[in-house]
C-alpha cells in the first residue's frame, strides 16, 4: 500500500516506510551515507544551501577550494561552510554534476529530503523549490510492515504537528525553527507517540506526556 498523491507528476518510490526508520538514524548520525535514489535531481545543489563541513571531514576539505569555504558563525572549532552562487547552487556542480562527488562532504551524504513527505511538512522557502517539488513525489510503501506502517507513519507527522504547535511555548532554542530540522526531529521522536496495544499486541497511536517529548528533545540536542 503507498500513500495517496496530490501531483500530476509521476510518484517516486520512497522505499519502505519502516525499513527507512530503522537506517535513518545511523544516516542522522553521520555513520552512513542517506541511500537516496536521487536519479539526475540536484534539488538539493541548486536550492541556496549552505552545506557544513567539520574538521574531521580531511577528505572532503582536501577537494574544495580555500576560497570557496568560510568558518561558520557559532559552529564548533574547525567547522566551516561551502557557499553557494548568484543562481543558489553550489559552485562544485558542474553541467548537472558534483565535481567532488566520491569526496563530498558529510552534510551531503547524510540529506535525505524524504523526511519531508514523512513528516508530512512542505518547504515554502522560493529558494527550495526544487526540493519541495521532489520532495512532494516520493511516496513511501508498508510492504515490509503491514500492519505497522501506517501507524509509525503517522507517529512521524504526529511528532512533527506536537514540534509546530510548541515551538512558542518553549524558550528560544529549545525546538528547531527550520522546516528540514522540524522533519528530522519528527522521525527521531516518532517511537513516544507509539504503543502496543496490549489487548491485540498491534501498534497503535499514542499521546505521549510532553514532558517526556522535551526530555527526549532535551537529550538530543548537540
Amino acid at each position: 500500500m503507498a500513500t495517496s498523491t496530490s501531483s500530476d507528476a509521476p510518484d517516486l518510490p520512497a522505499g519502505d516506510l519502516t525499513t527507512w526508520l530503522r537506517a535513518l538514524p545511523a544516516a542522522i548520525a553521520g555513520q552512513l551515507d542517506a541511500e537516496v535514489p536521487c536519479g539526475t535531481c540536484t534539488g538539493c545543489c541548486t536550492s541556496s544551501q549552505f552545506v557544513a563541513i567539520d574538521a574531521d571531514e580531511v577528505d572532503a576539505l582536501a577537494h574544495i577550494p580555500a576560497e570557496l569555504r568560510f568558518p561558520a558563525p557559532g559552529g564548533p572549532p574547525g567547522r566551516v561552510l561551502l557557499g553557494y552562487d548568484e543562481r543558489g547552487h553550489c559552485p562544485l556542480l558542474v553541467d548537472g554534476a558534483c565535481r567532488i562527488y566520491e569526496h563530498r562532504p558529510r552534510t551531503c551524504r547524510t540529506y535525505d529530503c524524504r523526511v519531508f513527505p514523512a513528516a508530512g511538512l512542505d518547504l515554502d522557502e522560493a529558494t527550495k523549490a526544487a526540493i519541495a517539488e521532489r520532495a512532494r513525489r516520493w511516496r513511501f510503501t508498508y510492504d515490509d510492515d503491514p500492519g505497522g506502517g501506517p501507524v509509525r507513519h503517522a507517529a512521524v507527522r504526529a511528532a512533527a504537528a506536537f514540534v509546530r504547535a510548541h515551538l512558542g511555548t518553549w524558550p528560544p532554542g529549545a525546538l528547531p525553527s527550520t522546516t528540514t530540522h522540524q522533519a528530522v526531529l519528527a522521525t527521531q521522536l516518532h517511537h513516544l507517540f507509539l504503543a502496543v496495544d496490549p489487548a491485540t499486541g498491534a501498534l497503535a497511536l499514542v499521546d505521549p506526556d510532553p514532558e517526556q517529548v522535551r526530555t527526549a528533545i532535551d537529550a538530543l540536542r548537540p
